[in-house]
Parts: C-alpha cells; structure tokens; sequence
C-alpha cells in the first residue's frame, strides 16, 4: 500500500471547515434548482454510472403550494449522521474488521462531499459503500448477500456502485486510524516500560478504548479535515483521559522528537483539540429524530407521494 503522504487521500481528499460547508451548499442548492426545474429531485442511475434527472413533472411545476419543500442542509446533515451510525451497526452486524467499517464511512462521507441526500438515498449510497468497501478491502461478500442480510433489494447496490466508484475519482484506497492506532500502543509498551502483566493489561484496555474513541471520531468529520494519525492520537487522548495511565503531553514529546521539531507540539495539541470538539459535537440520531426529514426526502424524490401517506424509508 502506498504511503499516506504521497496518497490520493492525503493530496486529494483532506480539506477545510469552509471547504466541506461550501460543498454541502452547493450540493443542497443544486438539488433545490431541480426540484423547481423538474419538481423532484430524483436522479435515474444506469449501472454504467452515467445518470439524469427524472422526467420533467408539469403538474408538480405548475403549482409552487405543491410542490414539495426542499431540505435544509442542517436536515441533509441529520440524515448523513444517522446512516453513517447504520453503517457501523451493519459491519458489526456482518462482523466485518473495523478497516472495512472505517473505509465505508470515508466512501459515504466523500460522495455526499459531491451529492445532496435529496439527490440519492443515502439508505441506498449505504449499501453500495459497504460493498465498495468489502471489494476494496479484499473482504469479498456479494451484493445478494449484503442485500439479504438487511432485508434490501442488491439490485439498488449494483446499479449505485459505477456511480459510487466515479463520484470517489476512482481513489478507493484510504487511510483510517486503526493501524496508527496499534503502532501508538506498541511504542507506549516502550514508552511506559511497561513489562509486568498488570501494565500490558492496562495498555490493552487503554487500546479498546482508544478503538471505541476512533469508531465516534470516523463518524465525524474529522476524517475529511485530519490525517489519520492525529485522528489516532486524539482517540488514544480520549482513551487516556479515560484510564490516566501514562503522561499523554510528555509522550507526544516523545514522538514528535522522531519526526519534527519540537515547535510542532502546539500545533499537534491544536488539531487534537480540534478534532475532540468535533466528538463532542457528534450527532447520533434515533429513527424516530430523523423521521420528519425522511418523510420529506420522499416527497422530494417521489412527488406523487406529497399528498398520500408516506411511509418511511428508514432501515
């Protein structure tokens, strides 16, 4: 595998706070336009990636009291929040390595950079991540099995995944912190001069920990702002505040002395920091949260269905 600096990941796909939230902008405006334009929002997929806007509504256009009212992007980011909670319930439901779980999320989290909700059902974008995932990751599990396991139609996974694969610019191998994860832990061994049983037991609980701290910082939007080693260090800080087992402040001394001078300290306490806030921040919506946004996302995407009774979309 390639090394993070000279990555796609790294030179592509790491970005600003204002980067992130002018591209959620644009995304939800555009979608917007074509539910004015066309009167639903619905883009009809091929299984070549190519795609349209469905059929023009005349009926839907002709009457704006109709029409069906667009979400915001604060309701866009409620629907994300939540799916992106439901991709970790299916990889832990299938068992799948944390690496699979950690690349489904950053897949998700990239393509809606690139689409609004109203656009494609994140429902759907879920499962053909997860996929995309497995086939990445060499965790192979066919699209009939993942359909099955969840009780959905694997058809909607293969007509999604060439569009997945293009609005990702084909750059499917990324960089989660798990790995960065157990290298920290082994150098603390070192570090701590941990050698009697009750230290390295320690240490090993400091590490469940510490992956239980990178799943909540994944579904953040830490994984689009920071290297995947400050996402690492900022679990194992939240670890360790957890556990006190060692000087967290002397051991970023001590790694930073490896690799950059020292001055680096406050700025590596700076992303920290600001990754932490971001965990504080992190929104894990119920069903019952998100169902007021759903019943509107399917009026934006089935116009017919603004006046009937909508059932929920939800898995």
């Amino acid at each position: 595998m390639a090394d993070f600096v000279t990555s796609t990941h790294k030179t592509k796909w790491i970005f600003t706070p204002q980067d992130i939230k002018h591209k959620y902008k644009v995304a939800n405006h555009r979608a917007k336009q074509a539910l004015e334009k066309y009167g639903t929002t619905r883009m009809e997929v091929d299984i070549d990636g190519s795609f349209s806007y469905a059929e023009s509504q005349n009926d839907a256009k002709d009457s704006a009291e109709k029409r069906p009212k667009p979400l915001k992007v604060e309701e866009e980011q409620l629907l994300r929040a939540f799916y992106e909670f439901k991709i970790q319930d299916v990889c832990d439901a299938f068992k799948f390595p944390r690496k699979i779980q950690a690349t489904a999320l950053i897949y998700f989290k990239r393509f809606y950079l690139q689409w609004s909700v109203m656009e494609h059902h994140p429902k759907d974008i879920m499962l053909t991540c997860i996929y995309a995932a497995c086939k990445a990751e060499e965790n192979h599990v066919s699209a009939e099995e993942l359909g099955k396991g969840i009780g959905q139609d694997h058809h909607v996974i293969l007509n999604n995944e060439m569009l997945v694969f293009q609005s990702l610019g084909f750059d499917l191998i990324v960089y989660a912190p798990y790995r960065a994860l157990e290298g920290f832990i082994s150098d603390l061994e070192e570090f701590c001069g941990a050698k009697d049983e009750d230290q390295l037991v320690a240490l090993k609980g400091s590490l469940d920990t510490a992956r239980i701290e990178a799943d909540k910082i994944m579904r953040s939007d830490g994984p689009l702002l920071f290297p995947p080693g400050q996402l690492a260090l900022t679990a194992l800080h939240r670890a360790n505040a957890a556990h006190s087992i060692f000087d967290f402040e002397r051991y970023l001394r001590s790694v930073l002395s490896h690799y950059q001078p020292a001055h680096a300290i406050s700025e590596l306490t700076g992303s920290i920091n600001a990754i932490d806030s971001l965990v504080g921040k992190l929104l894990t919506p119920t069903s019952k949260d998100v169902k007021h946004v759903d019943r509107k996302l399917k009026s934006c995407l089935d116009p017919g269905s603004h006046d009937k009774c909508v059932q929920s979309t939800l898995i």
